[in-house]
C-alpha cells in the first residue's frame, strides 16, 4: 500500500503566510526583519524547515523494499548513524547515533538503514518514538526475528535553555522479538553496539 505523502494529506498555508509567521517571530523577539541580516531570513527559514522535516514524504516500507537473495542466520548490526532530529516540544534540534541489530528474514543492504533512520529523523520527534519506529519498520519490512536499536543524542531544548545542560546524553532502546526475549541475544547486540 502507498504511503500519502504529507502535501496530500495535510493543507498547508501559503507560502507567504508562513514566511509571514517567521517575520512575526522576530518582531516578537525585538528584532528588525527589514534590518540587512535579516531581509531573506524567512525565505531561508522555510527553507530549512522542508528540509529538516522532509522526513514526511519518506516511506520506510519503500526505503526497505530492495532486498538481497541472501540468507543469514547471525545478528547484523550497523553503528555510528549520524542523525539530526526536531523536538516536538520546542522546535529544536537534537542530534547523536543510532545503532541497529536484526536478525534477518531478509537482508537490506546497509545504507537503507542508514536512510530509514533519517526518514523518522526528519520529522517532529521525541526520541522515544524515533527508536521505536526505526525497529518497528525493520521488524515489519524485513520480517526480521529480532531487532534492537539505540539512539543516544543530545537535546538542545536541554542544553541551551532550561536547566542548561551541554553535555548530557539521552539513551533510549528498543528491543524486538528475540532480542527481547533472548538474554544471550541481547547481551550480543549490547556487546556489538558498545
Amino acid at each position: 500500500m502507498q504511503q500519502s505523502t504529507r502535501r496530500e494529506v495535510l493543507e498547508f498555508p501559503a507560502e507567504h503566510a508562513a514566511s509571514d509567521a517567521v517575520t512575526t517571530i522576530l518582531r516578537f523577539i525585538g528584532e528588525d526583519p527589514s534590518r540587512d541580516g535579516l531581509v531573506d531570513t524567512p525565505a531561508r527559514v522555510l527553507k530549512a524547515w522542508r528540509e529538516m522535516t522532509s522526513g514526511y514524504d519518506d516511506d520506510p516500507a519503500e526505503i526497505l523494499s530492495r532486498t538481497f537473495d541472501e540468507t543469514s542466520d547471525e545478528m547484523v548490526v550497523l553503528r555510528g548513524i549520524g542523525f539530526h532530529s526536531t523536538c516536538e516540544h520546542h522546535l529544536l534540534p537534537f542530534y547523536g547515533q543510532v545503532s541497529v541489530g536484526y536478525l534477518p528474514g531478509k537482508v537490506v543492504g546497509i545504507s537503507k538503514l542508514a536512510r530509514l533512520v533519517d526518514c523518522f529523523g526528519r520529522r517532529l520527534q521525541i526520541q522515544e518514538r524515533l527508536t521505536r519506529q526505526i525497529a518497528e519498520s525493520i521488524e515489519a519490512h524485513l520480517e526480521a526475528r529480532g531487532v534492537g536499536v539505540i539512539v543516544r543524542a543530545h537535546h538542545l531544548c536541554m542544553g541551551c535553555r532550561g536547566v542548561r545542560q551541554q553535555t548530557t546524553e539521552m539513551v533510549t532502546s528498543s528491543m524486538l522479538g528475540t532480542l527481547r526475549s533472548d538474554p544471550m541475544a541481547r547481551a550480543e547486540f549490547l556487546r556489538l553496539t558498545e
